[in-house]
């Protein structure tokens, strides 16, 4: 199932756009917001977007409002939206631009659009979801070779003379290797060294209390200690 989320402001456009989406011969979920504010409110939940339809300009007459940009730049804020293909959709010629140079946009579509453009948009995106694999990592466990999927790992500890991955499932001891070193095979970004001992994968995270200096981790009893070095980072983190 790939979800798609829609922020346009015109309710003719928004139409024809989920009328496209909802036609094609694939697990696709809609999700539309014809404001910033909506939109916001949608990207809170506890959904994995695949695809992001934004209208550049959402003030009606007014061409000076960029909110689509000002979404979009929110976004890519985010670790898990910084590859996913954002699509700006809008009449504004020189906007595309921006968006381009900024945003690292998948591509634009001008308003009037044809049906077969957003189409083919899908069409390449749902190539691309089924050609990547998620992001893992080798490890050597009692002699033997295992791939570990990145996002299987809560969190990781160094301990006595290795790691030790604390995953979904069960905890890993890995012999012989370093924090520093499985850090430096995972994908950047994705986990955060919060003690000199701990590194927890970020998408896991419920909230960092900073006052305590404890990580709450989502669906887990365990909660992960802040390092003293790294509260003030991790604080800047938090306030955005």
């Amino acid at each position: 199932m790939i979800h798609v989320l829609i922020l346009e402001d015109d309710r003719a456009s928004m139409e024809a756009l989920e009328k496209i989406l909802m036609e094609y011969p694939e697990n696709i979920c809609v999700h539309a917001a014809s404001s910033y504010e909506e939109a916001k409110a949608l990207l809170a939940q506890d959904i994995r977007y695949g695809l992001f339809l934004l209208d550049v300009n959402l003030g009606g007459e007014n061409r000076e409002d960029i909110g689509g940009i000002l979404f979009a730049r929110q976004l890519r804020e985010q670790f898990r939206y910084t590859f996913t293909p954002v699509v700006m959709v809008t009449s504004v010629g020189a906007m595309e631009m921006q968006a381009y140079r900024e945003l690292h946009c998948y591509q634009y579509i001008m308003k009037p659009f044809l049906p077969e453009q957003v189409r083919e948009v899908v069409r390449k995106v749902l190539g691309q979801e089924k050609q990547e694999e998620p992001p893992s990592i080798m490890v050597k466990r009692d002699g033997v070779n295992y791939q570990v999927r990145c996002e299987d790992i809560r969190y990781i500890e160094a301990v006595h003379r290795g790691v030790c991955l604390h995953l979904k499932e069960e905890d890993w001891k890995i012999p012989y290797v370093t924090l520093k070193d499985i850090l430096s095979r995972v994908p950047e970004g994705m986990f955060l060294q919060c003690h000199r001992v701990f590194a927890v994968n970020r998408r896991e995270v419920e909230y960092y209390d900073t006052v305590n200096r404890i990580v709450k981790l989502r669906g887990c009893e365990d909660v992960v200690e802040i390092g003293v070095t790294y509260k003030a980072e991790i604080g800047r983190l938090v306030s955005g």
